[in-house]
């Protein structure tokens, strides 16, 4: 069974191999829900608004408290080119939408289903098998052309997210750079062992420029796939055991 529904300002589609998945599809749309209304910078009555506009930290919800201390461990994990601060203000999203994945993906597993698919905004988590009895099979696009994939990747169970600005416009910015919007890198694909681990790292690498993937390559548990301004694309040393 599968489903799509615009939340949190992009399409999230799960999809269940199972007889009965319609509640388990329900339970993660609604999990969805709420984190948006807790974390979107869109909304003024969600909780990081509120942050924003002087709540002080002793009103701050536990799990806001612990989202804000993973921001900072992932700042000084990436020499500091993971920031959520913008302009005197926070902006978790960087790390919030693999972080809720990961959270969505953990629910499902709760429940006992074994092989599912949930994509959030290009970012992805997968779990077992799909409905052919095959590992999910993930397409990498060419950010010049957007209708052609140019990898296909076998995944079980782990994450894969991909950085770039062919779809959003750009939206990653290099923060010891202000004002530099990096430009020699087109997308930067980052398979780890779960969506959190990939789209933390695969957004500070992307940061990084022409650097990033070498970044990647020196994280253990993680493979990587880079499309520079030339078209030219270079990957990490374990990343082609997925490729199918």
């Amino acid at each position: 069974m599968k489903q799509t529904k615009l939340l949190m300002g992009m399409p999230i589609t799960v999809e269940v191999v199972a007889a009965r998945a319609k509640d388990d599809i329900a339970a993660v749309f609604a999990y969805f829900k709420s984190v948006d209304e807790k974390y979107s910078t869109y909304k003024v009555t969600s909780e990081i608004s509120q942050i924003n506009d002087g709540l002080p930290k002793r009103e701050w919800s536990r799990e806001m408290t612990t989202v804000l201390d993973l921001c900072q461990q992932t700042k000084q994990l990436t020499n500091g080119y993971f920031d959520i601060s913008h302009d005197g203000k926070l902006d978790p999203s960087g790390l919030v939408k693999g972080w809720a994945i990961n959270n969505a993906a953990n629910l499902l597993r709760d429940k006992g289903v074994q092989n599912f698919y949930i994509e959030a905004g290009g970012d992805i988590q997968v779990e077992g098998n799909n409905a052919a009895h095959q590992p999910w099979a993930v397409g990498i696009r060419n950010p010049f052309n957007t209708e052609e994939v140019i990898k296909v990747v076998g995944l079980t169970s782990q994450g894969i997210a991909t950085s770039g600005t062919y779809i959003r416009g750009q939206h990653i910015y290099n923060p010891l750079q202000p004002g530099q919007a990096p430009s020699s890198v087109k997308s930067l694909t980052v398979i780890g062992p779960n969506i959190y681990e990939a789209d933390r790292f695969a957004t500070a690498a992307f940061a990084m420029g022409l650097v990033g993937i070498a970044f990647i390559e020196s994280t253990p548990g993680l493979e990587g796939y880079m499309v520079d301004a030339h078209k030219m694309a270079t990957y990490t040393s374990g990343f082609e055991r997925y490729v199918v």
